[in-house]
């Protein structure tokens, strides 16, 4: 059985919501954020400490958006992935990998600035600076999503967790205020998701 690490709402809530939309069973380790200093024996298991950590048989996973792309791939076939002979590939792919390294890595920022360094420590100018960042960069999602419903191949892919997840995290920085009006329609109907709401109600359990 798949086993995933996770924090509630931490970058792993990817590869959580990724395998209720496939229906896959799953066995979930929930645990303290950041598990490398409130539970330090997960570091046995990654001696990274990050989160997620996803092992299915031998194969073991770190990377967030990696996970989704592998999930919809290796346990396909699937809607939620986008076979290569078809004419989004590339934007499936592009998609994917904006939602972790062009959207997701500034809230990182603002996360440690704000609110994980001890208060000597912390540089809200850095952290409001890292927030500004991220919101010109989410322009970019509301220019593709005037014209449609979902962000690539006329349906719901793992894209759209990959960049949905970053609107969660927004929402647990509150760093959300200002989503343009096709983005916030966009989180309305990511949030109306049943695989969303159950991939909540799992975290919780």
């Amino acid at each position: 059985m798949i086993e995933l690490y996770h924090c509630a709402d931490a970058r792993s809530f990817r590869a959580l919501w990724a395998l209720e939309e496939l229906g896959l069973p799953y066995r979930l380790h929930v645990l303290p954020f950041p598990p490398r200093i409130r539970q330090p024996e997960y570091l046995e298991a990654n001696p990274l400490g990050t989160i997620p950590l996803l092992i299915d048989g031998d194969t073991r996973m770190t990377e967030s958006a990696a996970i989704v792309q592998y999930l919809a791939v290796k346990h396909g076939p699937t809607d939620l992935a986008v076979a290569p002979d078809e004419p989004g590939y590339g934007e499936w792919l592009n998609w994917l990998h904006f939602g972790e390294a062009t959207l997701t890595f500034p809230q990182t920022l603002v996360l440690r600035y704000r609110m994980l360094e001890p208060p000597e420590r912390r540089l809200p100018q850095a952290a409001d600076d890292y927030a500004q960042w991220f919101h010109s960069r989410l322009r970019h999602v509301e220019r593709v999503l005037t014209d449609r419903e979902w962000l690539v191949a006329d349906r719901f892919t793992m894209a759209d967790i990959s960049v949905g997840y970053a609107l969660l995290l927004a929402k647990s920085l509150k760093i959300d205020n200002g989503f343009p009006p096709q983005v916030a329609a966009y989180w309305e109907r990511i949030k109306a998701r049943e695989a969303f709401g159950r991939a909540k109600a799992a975290q919780k359990a």
